[in-house]
Protein backbone atom coordinates (compact mmCIF):
# COMPACT_ATOMS: atom_id res chain seq x y z
CA UNK A 1 0.00 0.00 0.00
CA UNK A 2 1.41 3.61 -0.40
CA UNK A 3 3.37 4.69 2.77
CA UNK A 4 0.54 6.27 5.17
CA UNK A 5 1.97 6.78 8.55
CA UNK A 6 -0.55 9.19 10.08
CA UNK A 7 -3.96 10.33 9.27
CA UNK A 8 -6.78 13.10 10.72
CA UNK A 9 -9.89 11.98 11.07
CA UNK A 10 -12.87 14.70 11.51
CA UNK A 11 -15.80 13.47 13.31
CA UNK A 12 -16.26 10.81 15.85
CA UNK A 13 -19.57 9.14 15.17
CA UNK A 14 -20.04 5.54 14.41
CA UNK A 15 -18.24 6.41 10.79
CA UNK A 16 -15.00 8.64 12.08
CA UNK A 17 -14.44 5.69 15.55
CA UNK A 18 -14.34 2.62 12.97
CA UNK A 19 -12.43 4.15 10.75
CA UNK A 20 -10.04 5.24 13.41
CA UNK A 21 -10.25 1.36 14.75
CA UNK A 22 -9.35 0.29 11.13
CA UNK A 23 -6.25 2.56 10.88
CA UNK A 24 -4.79 2.27 14.08
CA UNK A 25 -5.39 -1.51 14.04
CA UNK A 26 -2.83 -1.62 11.02
CA UNK A 27 0.17 0.92 12.61
CA UNK A 28 -1.29 4.40 11.74
CA UNK A 29 -1.19 6.82 13.77
CA UNK A 30 -4.82 8.59 14.20
CA UNK A 31 -5.77 11.81 15.73
CA UNK A 32 -9.67 12.12 15.50
CA UNK A 33 -11.20 15.32 16.42
CA UNK A 34 -14.89 15.77 17.50
CA UNK A 35 -16.24 19.38 17.84
CA UNK A 36 -18.31 17.49 21.12
CA UNK A 37 -16.32 18.93 24.21
CA UNK A 38 -17.34 15.85 25.50
CA UNK A 39 -18.43 12.26 24.74
CA UNK A 40 -22.63 12.96 24.23
CA UNK A 41 -24.33 10.85 21.66
CA UNK A 42 -28.26 10.18 21.13
CA UNK A 43 -29.20 7.59 23.38
CA UNK A 44 -31.73 6.61 21.32
CA UNK A 45 -32.28 3.26 19.59
CA UNK A 46 -30.70 2.05 15.80
CA UNK A 47 -31.08 -1.56 14.40
CA UNK A 48 -27.81 -3.12 12.46
CA UNK A 49 -28.67 -6.00 9.91
CA UNK A 50 -26.52 -8.51 9.33
CA UNK A 51 -24.35 -7.24 6.49
CA UNK A 52 -23.39 -4.44 9.65
CA UNK A 53 -22.76 -6.78 11.83
CA UNK A 54 -20.59 -8.39 9.92
CA UNK A 55 -18.50 -5.08 9.20
CA UNK A 56 -18.41 -5.11 12.89
CA UNK A 57 -16.80 -8.16 13.02
CA UNK A 58 -14.06 -6.82 10.79
CA UNK A 59 -13.49 -3.56 13.23
CA UNK A 60 -13.06 -6.08 15.96
CA UNK A 61 -16.22 -5.13 18.25
CA UNK A 62 -18.57 -7.43 17.11
CA UNK A 63 -19.06 -9.88 20.68
CA UNK A 64 -19.46 -6.51 22.57
CA UNK A 65 -22.00 -5.47 20.30
CA UNK A 66 -23.67 -8.45 20.47
CA UNK A 67 -23.64 -8.99 24.35
CA UNK A 68 -25.30 -5.16 24.75
CA UNK A 69 -28.18 -5.31 22.05
CA UNK A 70 -30.46 -7.80 21.36
CA UNK A 71 -30.68 -9.58 18.43
CA UNK A 72 -33.33 -11.01 16.55
CA UNK A 73 -32.29 -14.62 15.57
CA UNK A 74 -34.89 -15.73 13.33
CA UNK A 75 -35.10 -12.02 11.51
CA UNK A 76 -38.78 -11.67 12.33
CA UNK A 77 -40.62 -8.86 11.32
CA UNK A 78 -44.33 -8.57 12.20
CA UNK A 79 -45.76 -5.76 9.58
CA UNK A 80 -49.23 -4.69 11.29
CA UNK A 81 -51.82 -2.02 10.05
CA UNK A 82 -52.13 1.15 12.27
CA UNK A 83 -54.86 -0.35 14.65
CA UNK A 84 -52.41 -3.75 15.02
CA UNK A 85 -54.21 -5.66 12.45
CA UNK A 86 -51.93 -8.27 10.86
CA UNK A 87 -50.50 -7.20 7.40
CA UNK A 88 -47.77 -9.79 6.92
CA UNK A 89 -44.56 -11.47 8.52
CA UNK A 90 -41.62 -10.56 6.93
CA UNK A 91 -37.72 -12.81 8.09
CA UNK A 92 -34.79 -11.10 7.36
CA UNK A 93 -31.76 -12.81 6.03
CA UNK A 94 -28.40 -13.28 7.94
CA UNK A 95 -25.71 -12.44 4.86
CA UNK A 96 -23.04 -11.88 7.60
CA UNK A 97 -22.10 -15.16 8.26
CA UNK A 98 -23.16 -16.69 12.08
CA UNK A 99 -24.82 -13.27 12.83
CA UNK A 100 -28.16 -12.59 13.58
CA UNK A 101 -30.12 -11.46 10.89
CA UNK A 102 -31.10 -8.05 12.59
CA UNK A 103 -30.00 -6.73 16.06
CA UNK A 104 -31.12 -3.61 18.13
CA UNK A 105 -28.89 -0.88 20.25
CA UNK A 106 -28.90 1.75 21.90
CA UNK A 107 -26.31 4.14 19.85
CA UNK A 108 -24.88 5.36 23.08
CA UNK A 109 -23.64 1.93 23.54
CA UNK A 110 -22.36 1.47 20.23
CA UNK A 111 -20.42 4.79 20.69
CA UNK A 112 -19.30 3.42 24.29
CA UNK A 113 -17.64 0.12 22.95
CA UNK A 114 -16.21 2.32 20.12
CA UNK A 115 -14.80 4.76 22.49
CA UNK A 116 -13.34 1.47 24.46
CA UNK A 117 -11.60 -0.02 21.73
CA UNK A 118 -9.93 3.65 20.98
CA UNK A 119 -8.51 3.95 23.76
CA UNK A 120 -6.91 0.44 23.80
CA UNK A 121 -5.49 1.36 20.72
CA UNK A 122 -4.10 4.75 21.95
CA UNK A 123 -6.30 7.10 19.53
CA UNK A 124 -5.14 10.36 20.48
CA UNK A 125 -8.91 12.53 20.38
CA UNK A 126 -9.44 15.89 20.55
CA UNK A 127 -12.67 16.75 21.48
CA UNK A 128 -13.94 20.75 21.51
CA UNK A 129 -12.49 20.82 17.65
CA UNK A 130 -12.60 20.60 14.36
CA UNK A 131 -11.13 21.13 11.43
CA UNK A 132 -10.44 24.53 10.21
CA UNK A 133 -8.48 24.70 6.77
CA UNK A 134 -6.83 22.39 4.43
CA UNK A 135 -4.03 21.87 1.99
CA UNK A 136 -4.99 18.86 0.65
CA UNK A 137 -1.93 17.65 -0.96
CA UNK A 138 -0.62 15.53 -3.43
CA UNK A 139 0.58 12.40 -4.68
CA UNK A 140 3.95 13.22 -3.34
CA UNK A 141 3.30 16.16 -0.76
CA UNK A 142 1.55 15.56 2.66
CA UNK A 143 -1.50 17.20 3.64
CA UNK A 144 -1.51 20.25 5.81
CA UNK A 145 -4.72 20.48 8.46
CA UNK A 146 -5.47 23.37 10.40
CA UNK A 147 -7.49 23.11 13.77
CA UNK A 148 -9.47 25.33 15.26
CA UNK A 149 -7.53 24.88 18.58
CA UNK A 150 -4.98 26.48 16.76
CA UNK A 151 -2.71 23.43 15.84
CA UNK A 152 -1.75 22.45 12.75
CA UNK A 153 0.01 19.39 11.18
CA UNK A 154 1.09 17.47 8.10
CA UNK A 155 -1.01 14.27 7.61
CA UNK A 156 -0.73 11.60 5.10
CA UNK A 157 -4.66 10.93 5.18
CA UNK A 158 -7.38 13.05 6.13
CA UNK A 159 -10.70 11.71 6.36
CA UNK A 160 -14.10 13.50 6.77
CA UNK A 161 -16.41 11.08 8.75
CA UNK A 162 -18.17 14.24 10.30
CA UNK A 163 -21.94 13.97 9.09
CA UNK A 164 -24.67 15.72 7.32
CA UNK A 165 -23.12 19.17 7.60
CA UNK A 166 -19.19 17.96 7.04
CA UNK A 167 -16.97 20.91 7.91
CA UNK A 168 -14.51 18.56 5.63
CA UNK A 169 -17.46 18.69 2.77
CA UNK A 170 -17.69 21.83 3.10
CA UNK A 171 -13.84 22.84 2.17
CA UNK A 172 -13.42 20.76 -0.72
CA UNK A 173 -17.24 20.70 -2.35
CA UNK A 174 -19.00 23.82 -0.96
CA UNK A 175 -22.08 23.42 -3.35
CA UNK A 176 -22.85 19.96 -2.16
CA UNK A 177 -25.70 20.41 0.79
CA UNK A 178 -27.87 17.98 2.28
CA UNK A 179 -31.24 17.56 1.04
CA UNK A 180 -34.03 17.38 3.00
CA UNK A 181 -36.59 14.73 2.28
CA UNK A 182 -39.75 15.90 3.57
CA UNK A 183 -39.80 13.36 6.42
CA UNK A 184 -39.90 13.79 10.44
CA UNK A 185 -38.70 11.13 12.39
CA UNK A 186 -39.48 10.26 16.13
CA UNK A 187 -37.51 7.99 18.61
CA UNK A 188 -38.42 7.24 22.29
CA UNK A 189 -36.87 4.50 24.68
CA UNK A 190 -38.82 2.35 27.04
CA UNK A 191 -38.86 -0.40 29.34
CA UNK A 192 -38.89 -3.92 27.44
CA UNK A 193 -41.67 -6.00 28.21
CA UNK A 194 -40.87 -9.83 27.88
CA UNK A 195 -43.25 -10.23 25.37
CA UNK A 196 -41.74 -7.48 22.69
CA UNK A 197 -38.80 -10.41 21.10
CA UNK A 198 -39.78 -9.18 17.08
CA UNK A 199 -39.08 -5.93 15.45
CA UNK A 200 -42.68 -4.55 14.52
CA UNK A 201 -43.66 -2.22 12.08
CA UNK A 202 -47.09 -0.10 11.73
CA UNK A 203 -48.04 0.68 8.67
CA UNK A 204 -50.53 4.01 8.89
CA UNK A 205 -51.89 6.30 6.10
CA UNK A 206 -48.87 8.39 5.63
CA UNK A 207 -46.98 7.18 8.49
CA UNK A 208 -44.74 4.23 10.14
CA UNK A 209 -44.41 3.24 13.54
CA UNK A 210 -41.78 0.76 14.45
CA UNK A 211 -41.24 -1.01 17.85
CA UNK A 212 -37.29 -2.62 18.48
CA UNK A 213 -35.91 -4.34 21.28
CA UNK A 214 -32.46 -2.46 21.97
CA UNK A 215 -31.30 -4.68 24.83
CA UNK A 216 -32.60 -6.98 27.31
CA UNK A 217 -34.76 -4.51 29.30
CA UNK A 218 -35.15 -1.44 26.90
CA UNK A 219 -36.73 -1.09 23.30
CA UNK A 220 -37.19 2.14 21.09
CA UNK A 221 -39.99 3.47 18.76
CA UNK A 222 -39.49 4.90 15.85
CA UNK A 223 -41.71 6.72 13.70
CA UNK A 224 -41.76 8.93 10.62
CA UNK A 225 -44.05 11.14 9.18
CA UNK A 226 -44.30 13.76 6.44
CA UNK A 227 -43.24 16.85 7.40
CA UNK A 228 -43.00 20.51 6.12
CA UNK A 229 -39.64 21.68 4.57
CA UNK A 230 -37.74 22.73 7.35
CA UNK A 231 -40.33 22.28 10.03
CA UNK A 232 -39.29 22.08 13.46
CA UNK A 233 -40.55 21.99 17.63
CA UNK A 234 -39.08 23.25 20.44
CA UNK A 235 -37.52 20.54 22.42
CA UNK A 236 -39.18 21.09 25.79
CA UNK A 237 -42.85 20.02 23.31
CA UNK A 238 -41.29 17.06 21.93
CA UNK A 239 -42.88 14.09 24.26
CA UNK A 240 -46.95 16.19 23.70
CA UNK A 241 -45.87 16.37 20.25
CA UNK A 242 -44.88 12.84 19.59
CA UNK A 243 -48.21 11.40 20.84
CA UNK A 244 -50.16 13.95 19.15
CA UNK A 245 -48.66 12.90 15.70
CA UNK A 246 -49.25 9.13 16.32
CA UNK A 247 -52.66 9.71 17.97
CA UNK A 248 -54.12 7.15 15.44
CA UNK A 249 -52.03 4.08 16.54
CA UNK A 250 -53.16 1.70 18.69
CA UNK A 251 -52.18 -2.17 18.83
CA UNK A 252 -49.01 -3.05 20.34
CA UNK A 253 -47.26 0.68 20.11
CA UNK A 254 -50.36 2.16 22.12
CA UNK A 255 -49.00 1.65 25.70
CA UNK A 256 -45.97 2.80 24.69
CA UNK A 257 -47.26 5.91 23.28
CA UNK A 258 -49.50 6.27 26.19
CA UNK A 259 -46.32 6.38 28.75
CA UNK A 260 -44.12 9.18 26.44
CA UNK A 261 -43.73 12.13 29.08
CA UNK A 262 -41.02 14.56 29.89
CA UNK A 263 -39.00 12.01 31.33
CA UNK A 264 -38.97 9.94 28.50
CA UNK A 265 -36.00 10.19 26.22
CA UNK A 266 -37.59 11.31 22.83
CA UNK A 267 -35.56 12.66 19.87
CA UNK A 268 -36.66 14.36 16.99
CA UNK A 269 -34.87 14.78 13.48
CA UNK A 270 -35.69 16.02 10.16
CA UNK A 271 -34.39 13.36 7.84
CA UNK A 272 -31.75 14.77 5.18
CA UNK A 273 -29.87 12.78 2.41
CA UNK A 274 -26.96 13.43 0.80
CA UNK A 275 -25.47 12.22 -2.24
CA UNK A 276 -22.05 13.61 -2.95
CA UNK A 277 -21.16 12.30 -6.59
CA UNK A 278 -17.86 10.60 -7.44
CA UNK A 279 -14.96 11.81 -6.61
CA UNK A 280 -14.96 11.68 -2.86
CA UNK A 281 -11.54 12.60 -2.46
CA UNK A 282 -9.35 15.46 -3.08
CA UNK A 283 -5.82 14.68 -3.02
CA UNK A 284 -5.62 13.42 0.16
CA UNK A 285 -8.75 14.27 1.91
CA UNK A 286 -11.67 11.56 1.56
CA UNK A 287 -15.22 12.04 2.78
CA UNK A 288 -16.94 8.83 4.02
CA UNK A 289 -20.28 7.94 5.90
CA UNK A 290 -22.63 10.62 6.35
CA UNK A 291 -20.65 13.13 5.11
CA UNK A 292 -20.41 11.80 1.18
CA UNK A 293 -23.80 9.20 1.65
CA UNK A 294 -26.18 9.79 3.95
CA UNK A 295 -29.42 7.64 3.42
CA UNK A 296 -32.95 7.92 4.65
CA UNK A 297 -33.91 5.39 7.61
CA UNK A 298 -36.32 3.19 6.00
CA UNK A 299 -33.71 0.47 5.16
CA UNK A 300 -32.10 0.83 8.56
CA UNK A 301 -29.08 0.83 6.41
CA UNK A 302 -27.31 3.64 7.58
CA UNK A 303 -24.99 2.70 10.23
CA UNK A 304 -24.26 -0.22 8.33
CA UNK A 305 -22.69 1.78 4.84
CA UNK A 306 -20.82 3.75 7.17
CA UNK A 307 -18.96 1.04 9.37
CA UNK A 308 -18.08 -0.75 5.79
CA UNK A 309 -16.72 2.00 4.47
CA UNK A 310 -14.09 1.78 7.07
CA UNK A 311 -13.30 -1.76 6.73
CA UNK A 312 -13.49 -1.20 2.85
CA UNK A 313 -10.91 1.44 3.54
CA UNK A 314 -8.68 -0.88 5.64
CA UNK A 315 -8.83 -3.40 3.24
CA UNK A 316 -7.61 -1.35 0.62
CA UNK A 317 -4.98 -0.06 2.79
CA UNK A 318 -3.47 -3.77 2.30
CA UNK A 319 -3.52 -3.50 -1.63
CA UNK A 320 -1.33 -1.92 -3.77
CA UNK A 321 -1.86 1.31 -4.94
CA UNK A 322 0.55 3.89 -6.97
CA UNK A 323 0.07 6.91 -4.50
CA UNK A 324 -2.79 7.92 -1.70
CA UNK A 325 -4.55 9.66 -3.82
CA UNK A 326 -5.40 6.90 -6.41
CA UNK A 327 -6.21 4.83 -3.47
CA UNK A 328 -9.17 7.40 -2.40
CA UNK A 329 -10.32 7.67 -5.82
CA UNK A 330 -10.88 3.33 -6.09
CA UNK A 331 -12.72 3.64 -2.89
CA UNK A 332 -15.38 6.13 -3.78
CA UNK A 333 -15.42 3.98 -7.00
CA UNK A 334 -15.81 0.93 -4.92
CA UNK A 335 -18.31 1.92 -2.78
CA UNK A 336 -20.08 4.52 -4.78
CA UNK A 337 -22.49 1.93 -6.47
CA UNK A 338 -23.38 0.06 -3.00
CA UNK A 339 -24.36 3.42 -1.06
CA UNK A 340 -26.44 4.58 -3.89
CA UNK A 341 -28.13 1.64 -4.12
CA UNK A 342 -28.97 1.49 -0.23
CA UNK A 343 -30.18 5.02 -0.55
CA UNK A 344 -32.63 4.94 -3.58
CA UNK A 345 -34.20 1.89 -2.05
CA UNK A 346 -34.51 3.55 0.94
CA UNK A 347 -36.28 6.48 -0.60
CA UNK A 348 -38.38 4.39 -2.89
CA UNK A 349 -39.58 2.14 0.76
CA UNK A 350 -40.26 5.76 2.71
CA UNK A 351 -42.45 6.95 -0.29
CA UNK A 352 -44.79 4.00 0.12
CA UNK A 353 -44.91 4.20 3.46
CA UNK A 354 -45.62 8.03 3.26
CA UNK A 355 -49.40 7.47 1.00
CA UNK A 356 -51.60 9.61 2.70
CA UNK A 357 -54.99 8.25 0.64
CA UNK A 358 -57.00 5.56 2.87
CA UNK A 359 -57.50 3.53 -0.12
CA UNK A 360 -54.59 3.59 -1.34
CA UNK A 361 -53.15 2.79 2.09
CA UNK A 362 -55.62 -0.35 2.26
CA UNK A 363 -54.47 -1.73 -1.30
CA UNK A 364 -50.70 -1.51 -0.54
CA UNK A 365 -51.10 -3.69 2.91
CA UNK A 366 -52.83 -6.25 0.43
CA UNK A 367 -50.19 -6.26 -2.01
CA UNK A 368 -47.58 -6.40 1.03
CA UNK A 369 -48.94 -9.62 1.81
CA UNK A 370 -47.97 -11.44 -1.82
CA UNK A 371 -44.77 -9.32 -2.43
CA UNK A 372 -42.76 -8.36 1.23
CA UNK A 373 -40.85 -11.20 1.54
CA UNK A 374 -39.85 -11.16 -1.93
CA UNK A 375 -38.70 -7.55 -1.64
CA UNK A 376 -36.72 -8.49 1.29
CA UNK A 377 -34.92 -11.30 -0.57
CA UNK A 378 -34.20 -8.88 -3.81
CA UNK A 379 -32.82 -6.13 -1.50
CA UNK A 380 -30.10 -8.84 0.45
CA UNK A 381 -29.39 -10.65 -2.86
CA UNK A 382 -28.72 -7.51 -4.62
CA UNK A 383 -26.36 -6.34 -1.86
CA UNK A 384 -24.50 -9.65 -1.83
CA UNK A 385 -24.41 -9.19 -5.47
CA UNK A 386 -22.94 -5.43 -4.86
CA UNK A 387 -20.44 -6.78 -2.33
CA UNK A 388 -18.50 -9.07 -5.09
CA UNK A 389 -18.49 -6.25 -7.42
CA UNK A 390 -17.04 -3.96 -4.82
CA UNK A 391 -14.59 -6.45 -4.20
CA UNK A 392 -13.11 -6.67 -7.86
CA UNK A 393 -13.49 -2.85 -8.39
Amino acid sequence: MPQIKNALISGAGIAGCSAAITLASRGVAVTLVDKQDEWRFQSSGIFVYSNGLAALREVGVLDEILASGFGIGDGKNIYLDHLGEPIVDVYYPSIGGNVPPILGIKRAEIHRILATRLEALGVGIKLGTTLADLDVGSEEQAAHAVLSDGGSGEYDLVIGADGIRSQLRGLLYPTIQPRNTGFGVWRSVHQRPADVEAKIMMMGVGKRLGIMPISDDKLYIFGTVPEPQEHWYAREDWPATMREKFAEFGGPVRRFLDEVSPETEVLYTVVEEVAAPLPWNQGRALLIGDAAHASTPFMGQGGAMVIEDAVVLGRMLDETAPSVPELLRRFGERRHPMCKFVQDASRQVGEAGAVEDPESCKARNAAMRDTAQAHVDNFYARLQALREEERAI
